[in-house]
């Protein structure tokens, strides 16, 4: 398979929320630093050239805000996303499925969603021969805004598990001159 045929695919956890009294989960919003972080993986997508054709979000206040604010730094090259109910809360195995019914003809697709099922996806997928220090930093951890890209030289319909390789690893955080 040539180097243009592999897709990418960039997996991140929604922001930082708040956690208002009285608020269900799922109607939770980003707390102001949430807000920066969001728009900083906007610009980190930029730089490392991972702007994605096609955005899954899950249905979360708090995913949706993520998304709104990286889509702000991404203008005119954000796709509109596709708010998917079924992210919210999922496991390893449902983050999947749902990539899984993507069409071929999407190229570089991200998937915002929640923990754990997220890490455990992302590392579910990550091939034998992906970055080490990438795998390494994403089992220590996946903070706030996290955001794990991967190479996909296959079918999205195929992605089950070891068969994507990690190739980025990063926890965009704002600089402290920005709001």
């Amino acid at each position: 398979m040539s180097r243009h045929d592999v897709k990418k695919l960039v997996l991140m956890r929604h922001a930082r929320a708040d956690h208002p009294q009285g608020v269900a989960d799922h109607d939770r919003p980003l707390d102001p630093r949430g807000a920066a972080e969001a728009a900083e993986a906007g610009r980190r997508l930029l730089e490392r050239g991972h702007v994605p054709d096609m955005i899954l979000c899950s249905s979360a206040l708090r995913a949706r805000q993520t998304c709104t604010w990286l889509c702000s730094v991404l203008g005119e090259l954000a796709p509109t996303a596709k708010l998917e109910n079924s992210l919210y809360a999922a496991g390893d195995a449902r983050i999947l499925a749902v990539v899984n019914h993507v069409p071929e003809t999407v190229e570089s697709l991200l998937v915002i969603g929640h923990l754990p099922g997220l890490r455990d996806a992302a590392l579910r997928l990550a091939t034998p021969d992906s970055d080490y220090d990438a795998v390494m930093a994403l089992a220590d951890g996946c903070p706030t805004a996290a955001l794990a890209a991967f190479e996909v030289p296959g079918p999205w319909a195929a992605l089950d598990g070891a068969d994507a390789r990690l190739v980025d690893f990063s926890v965009p955080r704002p600089s402290s001159g920005r709001r």
